[in-house]
């Protein structure tokens, strides 16, 4: 077997493979790379030594079976036999749900996560977002500070595991999509640098040294990124990508590395016969993030909507303090002009920023799914001090209703975040398993001394480190077979059928979208095709005027009667339906 690594700077550099020590030879045809030839199986473990230096694992390893610091592992990648033919699901008409492996579950493996997936397919979602895999020190944690970009977290379940999971999945029906960190790398037991100039000082990020994009030497860290993401398409049989913060891969080039990689996924998706899709999360709100690569945009196929979820949350909570001070002025002005233009700050004040914010969407030229809209979201609620849900911050079932009805008929793609479908009771929180003593304690002060900072007491700041915060996290499954969760799961199972059999929800069309909203009664109404979807946040029945043609109640929160002939819907207080036009 052929193995090879790129290093650059090394003066000599020794393969270890099953016990046995090889030099490598540098490669004729490739300036920096090294290969050798060993006898290895799969499973047969090997790392390398860059001069005289330790025996470090590969840096594209697709296997760590002993963590980050161990030596990886040969991983046969044919060796699976995969059960379901599989065509793909494009992202068109689709919804997503977030999923975390570590706490969908209490077991916190993806076989386990495999087992519940039928109460997906039975609600009515189309893909999974797995949260990041990539291994981390330790056993449990969100998965941003993940190492060895190709590999899967052992406790996981590793290769095998991931396998299995999407070939269930795709067996149900389900596409699966990866949340994908190239911005930075964790801390503990990152060997990269070790190798060659994979971070540069030439720019910086909240994580210190950037990735290097742009630097000298960024061809081949590129082509390590590029190289990853579509390993995971092909490899394993995934649909899509999501790429975390694509806003922080700072990258002067004249071709850009996100545009670089949209051309590769989709040269990928021809090869193969079935679509894959991008999402980015950026907060920058620039349209040419989703604009087509053939009209001068990076071409990615979709973006998370943050300004929706700002200007949602501010409606039912109230919250006004950091970036909810913008939205929470005019809730319900805000949600309007986010479900008509996409982006709130689409080049206005941004007092949270003190500055101008974005720029306006083409709504004739950007179709309404390449933005998906949420209620909640792995960061909205982990990022808060007590990682509590939208559930605990509202006494109202009925609010959450409102909350569900506006993502799930809105003309964007929506997404779930796990447990939200029966308004779980268990909270969200920050959780870590460093087992570098300094840096458990170093994250623990950090978070603690973050949320000072707004007045919280230490003690009510969860520990990461605790496996109690771990724990708390955890969906508790016996939730939703009872009540008031049933009631919540029964609404969602009902809008996801909504969307399903109505085209007008799934219309792409972001200007065929018209709202009405009264800011001081607290309720909004817009209309998608022949489709009205309304919401009273108000304490008080609100009545619409909705016309004159004949409307019928398609799903109601409480029970509503048709408007009559003079066209008035009366809605009750914290409430929402659905209504179709005739």
């Amino acid at each position: 077997m052929q193995f090879e690594v790129w290093a650059p700077q090394a003066g000599r550099v020794t393969l270890q493979c099953d016990g046995a020590t090889h030099a490598m030879e540098r490669d004729p045809r490739r300036e920096g790379w090294w290969t050798a030839e060993a006898e290895a199986d799969d499973g047969s473990r090997y790392g390398f030594a860059v001069d005289d230096g330790p025996v470090r694992p590969d840096p594209r390893s697709r296997r760590q079976p002993d963590g980050p610091h161990g030596l990886s592992a040969v991983v046969d990648q044919g060796r699976y036999s995969w059960r379901t033919p599989w065509k793909g699901r494009p992202l068109q008409g689709a919804v997503l749900y977030e999923l975390h492996v570590g706490t969908y579950t209490r077991e916190g493996t993806l076989d386990a996560a495999a087992g519940r997936l039928e109460h997906l397919a039975e609600l009515g979602v189309t893909h999974v977002e797995l949260m990041p895999l990539c291994p981390f020190p330790g056993r449990h944690g969100w998965g941003y500070e993940g190492v060895s970009l190709w590999a899967v977290h052992e406790p996981y379940g590793g290769p095998e595991a991931l396998k299995r999971f999407v070939d269930r999945a795709h067996e149900l029906g389900l596409g699966v999509v990866l949340d994908v960190v190239h911005n930075h790398l964790g801390p503990d037991g990152n060997y990269l640098p070790v190798f060659g100039p994979y971070f540069t000082d030439t720019h910086h990020t909240p994580w210190g040294q950037a990735v290097n994009l742009d630097a000298p030497g960024s061809d081949e860290v590129r082509a390590f990124l590029l190289g990853s993401a579509l390993a995971w398409l092909r490899d394993y049989r995934l649909d899509g990508l999501r790429l975390d913060a694509v806003h922080t891969l700072v990258d002067t080039r004249a071709y850009h590395f996100l545009e670089e990689l949209s051309a590769r996924v989709d040269g990928l998706a021809a090869e193969l016969g079935r679509p894959l899709f991008l999402i980015a999360e950026s907060e920058v709100n620039d349209p040419r993030t989703i604009t087509p690569r053939e009209e001068h945009g990076l071409g990615l196929h979709a973006q998370w909507s943050d300004d929706f979820h700002h200007a949602l949350h501010a409606a039912v909570t109230g919250e006004s303090q950091g970036y909810y001070g913008d939205f929470a002025r005019a809730p319900f002005a805000a949600l309007a002009k986010t479900l008509t233009g996409g982006f709130f700050h689409d080049g206005t004040y941004s007092t949270y920023r003190g500055r101008l914010h974005g720029r306006p969407l083409d709504r004739s030229r950007v179709a309404a799914h390449r933005l998906l809209g949420y209620t909640q979201t792995h960061d909205q609620i982990g990022n808060r001090a007590q990682g509590d849900r939208l559930a605990a911050l509202t006494d109202s079932p009925g609010l959450l209703a409102c909350a569900a009805t506006l993502a799930l008929t809105a003309p964007f793609t929506p997404m779930l975040f796990m447990g939200e479908e029966w308004a779980a009771g268990t909270p969200w929180q920050f959780f870590t398993d460093h087992t570098d003593p300094q840096l458990a304690d170093a994250v623990r002060r950090g978070r603690r001394r973050e949320f000072a900072a707004y007045g919280w007491p230490e003690d009510e700041v969860p520990d990461p480190q605790d496996p109690a915060t771990r724990e708390r996290s955890c969906l508790d499954w016996s939730e939703p077979e009872r009540e008031p969760h049933a009631r919540m799961l029964a609404w969602y199972r009902q809008l996801l059928t909504l969307r399903r059999e109505l085209p007008d929800l799934t219309d792409p069309d972001l200007a065929d979208t018209k709202v009405a909203f009264d800011e001081e009664a607290r309720w909004l109404a817009f209309r998608r095709g022949d489709i009205c979807v309304a919401v009273n946040h108000g304490k008080e029945p609100a009545p619409l005027q909705l016309g004159s043609r004949p409307v019928r109640v398609l799903a109601a929160w409480e029970p509503v009667e048709a408007p009559g002939e003079d066209g008035v819907l009366h809605l009750p207080a914290e409430s929402c339906v659905v209504l179709a036009q005739d």
